[in-house]
């Protein structure tokens, strides 16, 4: 799994520190590790952008963007109101096969959700997995609805013949209520894939070091960590 990408069910769902424990647990497993911020919206020049964020948690990672606009919009409107040229799916599998040529893993994050458009043709960060040929990590929210934008991204990839190795809960609250928890249980079978992780709610605010030393501990073997589904999900059931 060279390139891996990541999307979510929409935003503020917790992609970029997901983003940022799967990196650093491939840091933890010595593997050379790359994050490719698809388009970066809503940040002015020097400004921190996601892929910077990610290297602020996870560590010695390299941190890249193939475009950025000011205005917190989709990528495409974004880039129309700011007179720049959008960014293309083949502008971003380029530049993640360039960096897969000198890393372990290629980490690339989308802005929002899959089929949030990058340009006036329609591409989608699912084009962009597409012409890679790599696998798709969806990130969802916990709590009630997520079972409908879940199931309706799972279908999205597979119609597209995608593959989604599984679902990350981005945000996991410190007191669940009963559909988070009912949730653990539902999440694998609306989406038809397993849950291979759970990062608690606040992560992102962690002393970095103390965050290298937890993500393993969120994520699921086949992303390289220690977290036990059917241990957490028997722990938090309703």
């Amino acid at each position: 799994m060279p390139v891996l990408v990541i999307t979510g069910t929409g935003t503020e769902i917790g992609k970029t520190v997901v983003t940022a424990a799967v990196a650093a647990t491939a840091l933890a497993g010595g593997r050379s590790v790359a994050v490719l911020k698809a388009a970066q919206t809503g940040v002015g020049p020097g400004e921190p952008g996601d892929a910077r964020e990610v290297a602020r948690l996870a560590g010695a990672v390299t941190a890249a963007e193939v475009a950025r606009y000011p205005e917190p919009l989709a990528p495409g409107t974004a880039a129309r109101r700011a007179g720049r040229a959008p960014v293309r799916p083949a502008e971003v599998a380029e530049a993640a096969d360039k960096l897969a040529t000198e890393h372990d893993l290629v980490l690339v994050e989308g802005a929002g959700g899959l089929l949030v458009r990058f340009d006036a043709d329609g591409g989608t960060l699912a084009d962009v997995a597409a012409l890679l040929g790599a696998p798709v990590l969806l990130v969802t929210s916990a709590g009630l609805g997520t079972l409908n934008t879940t199931e309706l991204t799972a279908r999205e990839l597979r119609s597209r013949g995608l593959d989604l190795p599984g679902v990350v809960i981005g945000s996991w609250p410190g007191a669940p209520d009963l559909a988070a928890r009912c949730n653990l249980a539902d999440l694998p079978e609306v989406s038809g894939a397993p849950l291979l992780g759970a990062v608690p709610a606040g992560a992102g605010a962690l002393p970095p070091a103390a965050f290298r030393s937890a993500a393993p501990g969120w994520l699921a073997p086949p992303l390289d960590g220690t977290w036990d589904a059917a241990a957490f999900g028997a722990r938090e059931a309703p």
